[in-house]
């Protein structure tokens, strides 16, 4: 139970890389509801076949205990079992580099690679790189389902993959097929509702009456003269609010166009990118305001952005000039 429930906070922490792109939507329910919902129901269908970790340990011994497997896998590196169990339990103690080492040699072992670790190897890619529109990472999801198009994690990741390419459709169809494997209700009914949207239906009922939380913190966004003569008008911005002492992932996002700004921006608990990670629960955020160049989530060289650390929630109106450039 402890690494199916495990398994749900690596699916929610791979969506935070992508989800700002089709993020400004209402919330079916409380966030502290989705929350349970999530952790206690998509980690069961997305790892109730994936298999065991190490044994659960007390904290200070895991280590141990993943390095003594490590050690006797060097020593046998023929053991392909033992090689998913470390990927596993890497993951587990959120070493991806290590977790993405083992999965290499999953990968490589078996003839041919299966679709659970082809989507395993995608997954710890996925949340080390923050990125799988392109490249290696979205591939493997598209390989995995290519050789068993109903695997749940790959439908899951499939799915994030095709909306951060912008194919609504391909993400809706995913997730439909993942609808199909019968989740619980409480998923089920999130799942559906995600689908209307990419779809440009109608929201589901009790999406739609859901009373929208109050505002946390408010952003004036602006451009400074530098990056308004660099940036397109049609180019997206990102507004994003961060935990100064861990910034990844971030607790709430959403985004406008630059053709919008000037602007002044709410960001709430209904914008939280993990649910029931809050804006309310932190005393302190960093608030990020970026211009994409790229169009992606992720910060790339180029990008213009402006930056504020204030108390939540806050006083009264913060101002941000995006004015500042990544090298």
């Amino acid at each position: 139970m402890i690494w199916l429930m495990f398994g749900l906070m690596l699916l929610a922490a791979a969506l935070v890389a992508t989800w700002p792109m089709y993020r400004r939507v209402k919330r079916l329910t409380p966030a502290i509801l989705a929350s349970a919902v999530i952790v206690l129901g998509v980690s069961g269908l997305v790892y109730s076949t994936v298999g065991t970790p190490v044994p659960p340990t007390p904290a200070a011994s895991l280590e141990d205990a993943v390095a003594s497997l490590d050690q006797r896998l060097q020593e046998n590196p023929e053991d392909l079992e033992g090689w998913k169990m470390l990927g596993r339990s890497y993951m587990q103690l959120q070493n991806y580099a290590k977790a993405i080492a083992a999965y290499e040699r999953v990968v490589a072992m078996e003839k041919p690679a299966t679709a659970q670790s082809l989507a395993s190897l995608g997954e710890a890619l996925l949340i080390a790189e923050g990125s799988a529109a392109s490249g290696r990472t979205g591939q493997l999801f598209e390989s995995a389902l290519a050789s068993e198009p109903t695997n749940p994690k790959a439908l899951f990741y499939g799915g994030v993959v095709a909306m951060e390419r912008g194919d609504r459709g391909l993400a809706a169809d995913r997730w439909e097929a993942l609808l199909a494997l019968s989740p619980p209700p409480e998923i089920e009914e999130i799942l559906r509702q995600r689908v209307a949207e990419w779809r440009g239906e109608a929201a589901p009922q009790a999406q739609a009456t859901a009373a929208a939380p109050a505002e946390l913190i408010a952003v004036n966004v602006s451009l400074g003269p530098g990056a308004a003569a660099a940036v397109a008008p049609e180019a997206t911005v990102f507004i994003i609010a961060r935990d100064p002492a861990q910034p990844s992932p971030p607790i709430a996002a959403t985004r406008r166009t630059v053709s919008e700004l000037p602007a002044r921006v709410s960001l709430g608990d209904a914008d939280a990118m993990i649910p029931g990670r809050l804006l309310s629960a932190f005393d302190q955020v960093e608030i990020v305001a970026r211009v994409s160049v790229s169009g992606g989530p992720i910060a790339q060289p180029g990008d213009w952005y402006g930056e504020h650390t204030v108390s939540s929630p806050a006083t009264a109106p913060i101002d941000i000039v995006i004015e500042k450039q990544v090298p």
